[in-house]
């Protein structure tokens, strides 16, 4: 469950940046960018534990400076926040190896996405705002914006089924 949920915000929040970097039109940095998003996840695969917090630090850094030149803030903000999310993710499968097997750990995998899911909707949302008064909420934020939705639902409706 949580392998799922980290691999889908590495997505969202690679892509995001990616795009918002496209649209300005810096395509030798979103190369960079997706390459950076793809050596994440095979790190994942390989299970390389310091790659997460490594990418987190270059994603919050190209989100800053995203904003800071006036990008467009919607896509600076999400892969900001997904990253921060997958990060939180990795950090949590991490510690969950060493809980003994009497914990109920398929039902704080639970909550704890449940919560990130909650947090990511609500960045989101502010995010929203934010192009919105700005001027650029585009057709494209609307479908990013209707994929997380749709997400964080069957997340959350797998969620009470298994209550």
């Amino acid at each position: 469950m949580t392998r799922v949920a980290l691999i889908s915000s590495i997505l969202i929040g690679i892509g995001s940046l990616a795009w918002g970097y496209s649209e300005i039109g810096l395509n030798a940095v979103t190369r960079w960018i997706i390459i950076l998003g793809a050596a994440w996840l095979v790190t994942l695969w390989n299970g390389v534990r310091w790659f997460s917090s490594f990418a987190l630090v270059l994603v919050i850094l190209a989100s800053a400076f995203g904003l800071w030149f006036r990008f467009a803030p919607g896509w600076m903000f999400s892969g900001g926040i997904f990253a921060l999310v997958a990060w939180d993710l990795t950090r949590f499968r991490q510690r969950l190896i060493f809980l003994p097997a009497r914990e109920d750990k398929r039902g704080m995998e639970r909550r704890h996405i449940a919560r990130l899911s909650l947090l990511s909707l609500i960045g989101l949302f502010i995010a929203s705002i934010t192009m919105f008064l700005r001027g650029a909420f585009t057709n494209e934020w609307g479908v990013l914006l209707l994929i997380v939705t749709v997400l964080d639902l069957a997340q959350l409706i797998g969620w009470l089924r298994k209550r």
